[in-house]
């Protein structure tokens, strides 16, 4: 008798090979078969999977819970999403290790850079640590719904090690490496998966700083990477600066993966401005790779999209006084206001006299960013349903148009306007990416960016968009995409023990309904300690996802159950 068996589904088992019907045998948490459907014996849990999907867990590697990891046991919204393993600790942000004295610091330095609300984690986070190993040991005492992994982040490590002129980004001393390679290895031995940092101008403090180690020279990399070889294990990720990442910084990602013999994730994405970057990098990731180096690109299924709405961090009216004046009202005050006819007037007709900046920021981009409509969101939209085209057939001013959107719904409406990934007015860089043999899932940000940004419920739309429902352009095979966002991830990491549905494994399960599945549009919650606000996005169509052989969701709820454990190093 076994403790569950899924019978009857199609299974896509996370290896790329094709869909094939299977039943799903799982003892003590681990898939202990997979046998044509049918032929499995009985179980104390018995699934019908007849019409269903049956993939491995999703394993997300790029998620900045580190806060949230600390209060919250269900990590929405990935959990929603099919997600049964999350890594954070990404792009040198982190809360460990963190002397009594750095809380504060280390609360503004993320809310800078990841746009989570500093009240709700000055209220949330717990601070039952100081190093990086009592880190790992308080995130292992909570129990969860999924599991979670850690990477040590630079910024956090050099104002550990270096206070202010860490923080500041001074240069660092021979001591000071050493020093930090020392918490380096430790961190590692102790669990963590690896190492992060960043290297972008667009990530700064609440208050304007760098993240600690932007600049960081070859020596400190180099020095850290020392530390990662002498564990034996471990990720070195990093945010570049997106225009001159092929040119500045492979030598040392070269050097440090030859030194390590561990994988260096670097993220890419597409700016505007230099939209042929991501070519160059697919060259030198197949150079990296020839010559034998463990070099990855870490992309984005879909745009990095800015979801504009009243509640938000960021949408247009915020550049015109008309708004601003009002902008500090209470919603349902500052609607009254919006509807004044005189001020309607001043938002639609009035250009600022602003030294051009709401005509470069606002009106040069209204062809640039589309309305969401009630009940659905378009990833891939086409240039003839935004806001600029939309005005000019209905023969209203753009910023109307603007207007009544983020008006509608009681303040609630949204506008969205894709930053990266979107210079060909389509998702056929991001459809190039993904088919290369070197780069890798992930950019979710699913606890970051709150205020502007809804990307945590990207494994839904890879089944969705782009194996099932894209019609401006190529799709790709489900088992593909199903391998990139389960094997592929969870390799990276060194997770052997799961991302696969085969015996040995660990029964990390999804059940899903792939033709009904859906997401709607994202929605603001004010769900954060402190009443703080997130963008989410829910799904529908799991009808079930196991973490550890134990069932976390039912028809798209949670059965309450909390097996998540944290995950201690490569398995």
């Amino acid at each position: 008798m076994h403790d569950l068996v899924i019978r009857n589904g199609f299974l896509v088992d996370g290896s790329g090979a094709p869909g094939r019907p299977a039943d799903v045998t799982v003892d003590d948490g681990i898939v202990t078969s997979v046998v044509d459907a049918g032929t499995a014996g009985g179980a104390r849990q018995d699934v019908d999977a007849d019409g269903l999907l049956v993939t491995p867990g999703f394993v997300d590697i790029h998620t900045h819970y580190d806060a949230q990891a600390s209060w919250d046991p269900y990590l929405t919204p990935s959990s929603w999403h099919g997600v049964t393993t999350v890594v954070m600790g990404n792009c040198g942000v982190g809360f460990a290790p963190a002397a009594p004295d750095r809380h504060e610091w280390l609360i503004a330095l993320m809310e800078g850079v990841e746009d989570i609300p500093g009240s709700a984690m000055t209220e949330g986070i717990t601070w039952d640590w100081t190093t990086y190993p009592e880190y790992l040991d308080a995130l292992e005492r909570m129990p969860r719904v999924i599991d979670v992994g850690s990477q040590l982040a630079h910024g956090a490590l050099r104002a550990f090690v270096m206070g202010d002129r860490g923080a500041a980004n001074e240069p660092a001393t021979d001591d000071d490496i050493a020093a930090m390679a020392v918490q380096v290895e430790a961190a590692l031995r102790a669990g963590a998966l690896g190492f992060s940092t960043s290297r972008t101008p667009l990530h700064r403090s609440k208050d304007g700083e760098l993240v600690p180690g932007t600049h960081a020279d070859t020596r400190e990399l180099l020095g850290i990477g020392e530390a990662i070889r002498r564990a034996g294990h471990g990720v070195f990720q990093f945010a570049p600066e997106h225009a001159i990442l092929p040119v500045k910084e492979w030598p040392w990602m070269r050097e440090l993966a030859a030194l390590t013999g561990r994988p260096v994730s670097v993220n890419l994405n597409q700016p505007d401005q230099a939209s042929e970057v991501w070519r160059d990098v697919l060259h030198l990731l197949d150079e990296a790779h020839a010559d034998g180096l463990p070099i990855y690109a870490q992309v984005a299924g879909r745009t990095i999209g800015i979801l504009y709405c009243l509640h938000g961090s960021v949408h247009p009216l915020l550049f015109h006084p008309a708004y601003t004046e009002v902008a500090h009202l209470p919603m349902p005050e500052r609607l009254r206001a919006l509807a004044d006819p005189e001020r309607r007037r001043r938002i639609v007709e009035d250009v600022p006299d602003d030294g051009g900046l709401f005509e470069k920021v606002v009106l040069a981009n209204l062809g640039r960013i589309w309305p969401v409509a009630d009940g659905d969101i378009d990833y891939e939209p086409t240039g003839d349903e935004s806001v600029a085209a939309v005005a000019a057939r209905l023969g209203i001013p753009p910023m109307q148009l603007v207007l009544d959107q983020l008006t509608a719904h009681d303040g609630n409406g949204m506008l969205y306007a894709p930053f990266f990934n979107y210079a060909y007015g389509d998702l056929s860089m991001t459809y190039e990416v993904t088919r290369h043999p070197h780069t890798r899932m992930g950019l979710s940000d699913a606890g970051a960016h709150c205020g502007a940004i809804c990307d945590g419920g990207t494994p839904t739309f890879m089944l969705t968009h782009w194996t099932r429902d894209r019609t401006r352009g190529p799709r790709l095979p489900l088992e593909y995409v199903v391998h990139r966002q389960t094997h592929q991830t969870a390799q990276l990491y060194g997770l052997g023990d799961r991302g696969l549905v085969a015996p040995g494994l660990r029964a990390d399960l999804n059940v899903i309904h792939y033709d009904e599945l859906r997401f709607g549009p994202p929605r603001m919650a004010f769900d954060l300690p402190a009443a703080g606000r997130r963008l989410v996005q829910r799904a529908s169509g799991y009808r079930a996802t196991f973490v550890a052989g134990v069932q976390t969701v039912a028809d798209d709820e949670f059965t309450g159950a909390l097996p998540g454990r944290l995950v201690r190093g490569p398995r």
